[in-house]
């Protein structure tokens, strides 16, 4: 087996030919493992030129060596079209076909089937709506998420979850962010489970987009005393805006933690599944002063919401 906490720390030294030669090495014999290391490489662009086919063909690899890990994220790059075409069809199938070994791609399987979807993966019918205020710009959908589909998404959530945390302007380091006091999980690229990307195609079609726009899905966790300060989604003069935020409520059972809007007298508490869609910039990009909001302080218990950032045009992920 491939020594791979050694060919990291050979990268990290600045010895990147060797860090790679001895990764190379591992995955010309088949090394889980060492596959595994090269395609995350190949994926973030770190120490080598990022190439999402080649990350996606070295998971697949990794997957036929017995890789658990490597299976969930090959899976996760048929499902979203990384590195190669969508395929719902052949996602599902390696659902089926990695269930037998793995309880979390049973568990998975069982949820997708629950599903109301096309061939395609995407969301069959309509969904219920309200529009609840016109500055801001905000609509709710009850019950747009299952309760099986929320407690799935907090579930594979908690391992993830780190303290939000920023980009200090001056030490160029990671700090804890002055605004969001909440824990996070993002589900990036290779996280993003055939489950999960069903998921943001279901809040793609509500709101009228194309997944290709929405942001990594994000679970926030908040615990007595954490709030999000009042804030803006969108991102000033950016070439991409944030036009739309969805906000989906994952579970009950907390004090306080209401979704403000600061210039109105809205305030959502949603119920578990339930969600919440508003703008946050016009279809030119410029801001609305009035979609500043925040997450109040959480008094009691613990609150769980996944959050979805949508952009003016699809994301550029090659």
């Amino acid at each position: 087996m491939t020594d791979v906490h050694h060919a990291r720390s050979l990268l990290e030294a600045g010895r990147i030919q060797d860090g790679l030669n001895l990764l190379t090495q591992g995955a010309k014999q088949d090394d889980p493992d060492a596959l595994n290391a090269l395609a995350h490489l190949a994926l973030s662009g770190d120490f080598v030129r990022r190439d999402l086919p080649l990350s996606r063909d070295l998971f697949r690899r990794a997957a036929s060596a017995g890789s658990v890990a490597g299976a969930a994220a090959f899976r996760a790059f048929v499902a979203n079209g990384t590195g190669g075409p969508c395929d719902w069809p052949a996602a599902v199938r390696l659902l089926a076909q990695d269930s037998s070994g793995d309880p979390s791609a049973e568990r998975e399987l069982r949820l997708t089937e629950s599903m109301k979807l096309s061939e395609s993966g995407e969301p069959l019918g309509t969904f219920t709506s309200e529009h609840i205020s016109n500055s801001p710009d905000a609509i709710l959908f009850p019950s747009l998420f299952s309760d099986a589909e929320c407690d799935f998404l907090i579930e594979v959530a908690h391992p993830l979850l780190q303290p939000s945390t920023v980009v200090d302007p001056v030490t160029g380091k990671l700090t804890a962010n002055p605004v969001r006091t909440s824990d996070a999980a993002a589900f990036s690229l290779a996280a993003e489970s055939p489950a999960i990307h069903a998921l943001c195609v279901r809040l793609a079609k509500a709101s009228g987009t194309n997944v290709r726009q929405g942001e990594p899905l994000q679970v926030l966790r908040y615990l007595p005393g954490q709030e999000y300060r009042p804030h803006f989604d969108a991102l000033g003069q950016a070439e991409n805006q944030r036009i739309l935020t969805f906000l989906v409520y994952l579970n009950d059972g907390y004090d306080g933690g209401g979704t403000r809007f600061m210039k109105s007298a809205l305030t959502v508490n949603g119920r578990r599944g339930d969600a919440l869609l508003f703008r946050n910039a016009d279809d030119s990009g410029r801001p609305d002063p009035n979609s500043q909001h925040a997450g109040e302080p959480l008094k009691a218990g613990e609150k769980f919401i996944a959050s979805r950032w949508i952009r003016q045009r699809a994301l550029e992920i090659g």
